[in-house]
């Protein structure tokens, strides 16, 4: 099954969470920039990460993300971290091997 094919079938979702997510309108912190640099998203993970600590809705974000195989950093989590914990992208272009 394409990427396409999972994204058109997926369930309508109750996102109404996301009007009171203390992220609104931080998009440039919890997307990385085309070609970033690993210092650099450090420094933005870091920033995320705090944002995140406060949040009133941060389990429903982990929990929306995990299930939605989403990409950036959501529920205080990089799509690593996610990987990691089982719930694997549908395409993992931001996974790295580092079993090599």
């Amino acid at each position: 099954m394409a990427a396409v094919d999972v994204y058109s079938r997926r369930e309508q979702t109750d996102d109404a969470w996301m009007n009171v997510a203390a992220c609104r309108g931080l998009t440039e912190i919890f997307f990385p920039p085309i070609a970033e640099r690993p210092q650099s998203r450090l420094r933005r993970e870091a920033m995320a990460r705090t944002v995140c600590a406060e949040c009133a809705v941060l389990d429903t974000c982990k929990t929306f993300a995990r299930e939605n195989h989403e990409y950036g950093f959501w529920g205080g989590e990089t799509e690593e971290e996610r990987h990691e914990a089982g719930y694997r992208l549908i395409a993992p272009i931001g996974v790295r091997n580092i079993n090599r």
